[in-house]
């Protein structure tokens, strides 16, 4: 009798993920269930910021209520029997983590560097004096400026909720804005929430709020430096996998 080699199926499941202490951050995120608790502790890290030996995490079902506290870093997530739109919280113990305190999501927090006029213009090689050498040898360079509706054409390809990927360096993400951005530059453009925080800021831009996001997981790019179609998030572990 012929025998046939049975291939286990590896099942996932999406969950929600929040955390403690950044209240803007959330995320959608597909793990397989025969990940270990210490392994997806590792991949909500370099998602959050909070560090594997600082984190607890407790699964919450779609009514909010609370399941259990994954309390045993070698038990597959499989054990705790979770569904597709349950959460999954991160709660961190850190009190000097770097997500504490609120600094990484109200930059009001932050210590800002001033400088006076005076001080500025007696400083060499500044943008100032850069423009100011432009203008002496071509007074007509600094006439030129970009349309109102520059780029506005290749927006019409995009809409927001797009799964998208961002040249240069292949980053995935989702569309999160398009549109102008009056305290960036004048033209089209479209805000990208990365999956990974290869971003500058957290949707807000000089004051602005153009979108919510994770903080460092936020970008404004032009849209020709965007491809938008079937861009899964890649999986951190797949490179290690044989």
């Amino acid at each position: 009798m012929a025998s046939h080699l049975q291939i286990p199926v590896d099942e996932q499941v999406l969950l929600h993920i929040t955390h403690s202490n950044l209240k803007s951050f959330s995320a959608d995120v597909r793990f397989s269930l025969q990940t270990t608790v210490e392994s997806i502790k590792d991949k909500l890290w370099k998602k959050s910021g909070t560090s594997v030996d600082s984190m607890r995490l407790q699964l919450y079902d779609e009514n909010g209520a609370k399941v259990s506290d994954l309390s045993d870093n070698l038990r597959p997530l499989g054990f705790y029997s979770p569904h597709d739109g349950f959460r999954l919280h991160i709660i961190d113990l850190d009190p000097s983590s770097v997500t504490s305190g609120g600094w990484l999501e109200d930059t009001s927090l932050v210590e800002k560097y001033t400088i006076s006029e005076e001080a500025y213009d007696k400083l060499d090689g500044t943008v100032r004096k850069f423009k100011e050498k432009l203008a002496s040898q071509n007074p007509s360079i600094l006439e030129h400026k970009l349309a109102d509706k520059y780029k506005e054409e290749l927006c019409a390809n995009f809409k927001v909720g797009d799964r998208c990927e961002v040249d240069p360096g292949e980053k995935r993400g989702v569309v999160k804005y398009i549109g102008e951005a009056e305290t960036i530059a004048p033209g089209f453009w479209v805000g990208v929430q990365y999956d990974e925080p290869f971003g500058k800021h957290d949707g807000m831009v000089k004051g602005t709020r153009y979108f919510e996001c994770p903080p460092l997981h936020g970008a404004m790019v032009r849209p020709d430096r965007i491809k938008v179609g079937d861009y899964p998030e890649r999986d951190p572990f797949e490179e290690e996998e044989i």
